[in-house]
């Protein structure tokens, strides 16, 4: 039981177990993406289990990220995808960090900057960042003039599935290879060639290439509606809880909390939960989410506010200071996250990628 008011207990452990059973899965390197503060769960703390699980790299998003990677003492490769259009590189060549580019400009930055290594992002079929197959050549070429020239070396060719399905999935893998073998036209054959996250690499092993980014399975979630973090051999890696703030006898017919979505049927026990959305819980949190309480499932009570919700726990006996599970491994019997991010109407991956500040971060 945790003695914080607010707690979200990261399982260091289980971090590795997931990617040390990604990596014997894919049989290909593995990068460990741990952008967004390490999908919520606390970046350096992620990499450095990550790696203890066999990941050969890590990714992020943008150069601030990969910075406080540095600074926390994090040594291995590092790359980052999205950038500022004015970005010069410097600071990314400064802490030694590969960047994604898309663009000659981009290419003609990171050689100005002297960069240690690119990794040429092309669209193949999701219409985000990413070169169009009508600007590869001139990508291509920049990108093999720079090298020829010493500037930089071409690491790797990468793009990113839309996961709509297999199918669509194969296609991008058809405009993948097709790249790769215009590139080496222009005499680019790197050795990082990256398409598939979790998702795509789990199910299509003919996506995998030389490596794949593992996002969402880091962090024990599956990225299946239709298999479970169980079911793939993985472990969820965070555990949020909070203390019980206030606990109250209240007749039946009582509105609880904003709008009065939620009335009371009979008389019975509210709790107050002093998490919200200023925390990260989806305000728009309907039916179907649930907290533990005692080793009991209880329903949430009306509106999620911005630093607090309630729970209807009927008779049960609880008291103030009690701990609340949030979410957790259901192996375990806690609430499982995909409960959550259902009733709020979103995936696991946003659920958890949210969570504020204000929930300690505990490792484990």
């Amino acid at each position: 039981m945790s003695s914080l008011f607010r707690e979200a207990r990261i399982d260091i452990a289980a971090i590795t177990h997931n990617v040390a059973t990604i990596v014997a899965r894919m049989g290909v390197d593995v990068l460990a993406v741990v952008k967004a503060n390490g999908y919520g769960h606390g970046s350096v703390a992620v990499a450095n289990a990550a790696l203890a699980g066999g990941a050969t790299r890590l990714g992020v998003v943008d150069i601030t990220e990969a910075r406080q990677l540095r600074e926390g003492g994090i040594e291995a490769p590092i790359l980052a995808w999205l950038h500022d259009p004015d970005t010069d590189f410097r600071e990314a060549a400064d802490f030694g960090i590969r960047v994604g580019v898309s663009t000659p400009r981009q290419l003609d930055a990171a050689a100005r900057a002297g960069v240690p290594a690119v990794h040429l992002n092309v669209d193949t079929g999701l219409g985000r960042n990413g070169a169009v197959e009508s600007e590869w050549a001139d990508l291509f070429a920049a990108a093999a003039r720079y090298a020829d020239e010493g500037a930089y070396s071409v690491e790797g060719i990468f793009s990113h599935l839309s996961g709509t399905s297999d199918e669509e999935d194969r296609q991008q893998g058809v405009r993948f290879s097709a790249a790769i073998d215009f590139a080496a036209q222009f005499g680019i054959d790197p050795p990082l060639r990256h398409l598939a996250a979790t998702g795509g690499a789990w199910s299509l092993p003919e996506l995998r290439f030389t490596m794949v980014r593992a996002g969402i399975g880091v962090y024990g979630l599956s990225p299946f509606g239709n298999r479970t973090s169980a079911d793939l051999g993985l472990r969820p890696a965070m555990r949020l809880s909070a203390k019980v703030a206030r606990v109250k006898r209240v007749a039946a017919g009582e509105g609880v909390s904003y709008g009065y979505l939620y009335r009371t049927r009979a008389e019975t026990t509210l709790v107050l939960v002093p998490v919200g959305y200023a925390d990260g819980i989806p305000r728009v949190l309907g039916a179907g989410a649930h907290v533990q309480i005692g080793g009991v499932l209880f329903p949430i009570a009306g509106r999620i506010a911005m630093d607090q919700f309630v729970v209807d726990v009927g008779d049960a006996s609880v008291s103030a200071g009690d701990e609340v599970v949030l979410w957790g491994d259901p192996e375990r019997g806690e609430p499982a996250v995909e409960e959550w991010a259902d009733a709020a109407g979103t995936i696991n991956y946003e659920v958890v990628t949210r969570l504020g500040n204000r929930p300690v971060r505990t490792y484990v």
